[in-house]
């Protein structure tokens, strides 16, 4: 799904539980224990079903944090390789600045210099 589309999904949901919250405040849900007691049925399939829920959502939650945890947070091979062509760039930069400090002992200047007087 596109991000898009879950922004509705989730107002709903949020929506849904926020009017289970206000009936739960309000009492709307509440039950006499006599009717637990009186139908035995509901009662085990209530237990069943949260059990069940509580089991995917602690299911989940731990893939969740298991994946975090082992998912690496270094850099990828990708930029790992970039890093090193740009050490490897920077030392060639090095050894080019010290080839031409010894082929030229005044400096860099009087290549310029020379450069603008063979030009003329």
């Amino acid at each position: 799904m596109r991000p898009a589309r879950l922004i509705p999904f989730w107002a709903a949901i949020i929506a849904v539980l926020l009017f289970v919250e206000v009936a739960e405040l309000t009492h709307l849900f509440t039950l006499p224990v006599q009717s637990a007691v009186g139908n035995l049925l509901s009662f085990i399939f209530a237990l069943v079903f949260t059990t069940i829920l509580a089991l995917v959502g602690a299911i989940f939650i731990g893939i969740y944090i298991s994946h975090r945890l082992q998912s690496p947070t270094g850099f990828t091979p990708f930029e790992e390789e970039m890093l090193k062509m740009r050490a490897d760039v920077s030392r060639l930069r090095e050894d080019v600045a010290e080839l031409k400090a010894a082929r030229d002992p005044a400096g860099p200047e009087s290549l310029r210099t020379g450069d603008r007087e063979a030009g003329r």
